[in-house]
């Protein structure tokens, strides 16, 4: 073999090489469909505690909620919050207000403000009646509308309160 054939030889095993490496290395194209947890506009728009202190149950799933753990409520109150989705069954969950050893006082229905047929987070509004309940310790249990009915399915998340 000649030396051109040599050198011509070289550089094919060479542009070869340099092609595979860079074949290997190459990302692959990721269509919009396939985006994994992209921010929506929900999740831009709510903001987001670091620590829900005081809340009990699913605490991890509570993004935000208008009435703050610890509040004195009264009356007949208009509540907002979002928590993860999984709560809302036909763009409803369940708001039911607890005594301090968690007997089922009252019991009402929030419903999305946003998409509801998502695992990130839903806006909710609702209207909360403290009207005739006895004053002390209580809570606010979100509750997912479990359309099951079984146990195993529930979640929940306990906002510490005060009746007045």
């Amino acid at each position: 073999m000649t030396n051109f054939g040599k050198l011509v030889f070289g550089l094919i095993i060479v542009a070869l090489l340099a092609g595979t490496v860079f074949l290997l290395n190459k990302k692959p194209a990721v269509k919009p469909s396939e985006v994994v947890n992209p921010i929506s506009e929900v999740e831009k728009s709510i903001p987001v505690k670091n620590e829900n202190v005081g809340v009990l149950g699913n605490a991890v799933d509570l993004v935000s909620f208008s009435i703050m753990p610890g509040s004195s409520v009264s009356g007949t109150m208009e509540a907002e919050g979002a928590v993860q989705g999984g709560y809302f069954f036909e763009g409803n969950l369940i708001l039911r207000i607890l005594s301090a050893n968690k007997t089922i006082l009252r019991t009402s229905y929030g419903t999305a403000t946003t998409d509801w047929m998502t695992e990130g987070p839903v806006s909710f509004h609702a209207t909360l009646n403290f009207t005739g309940l006895p004053p002390g310790p209580a809570y606010i249990q979100i509750h997912n509308d479990n359309a099951s009915g079984l146990p195993e399915n529930d979640k929940f998340i306990l906002v510490p309160i005060v009746i007045n």
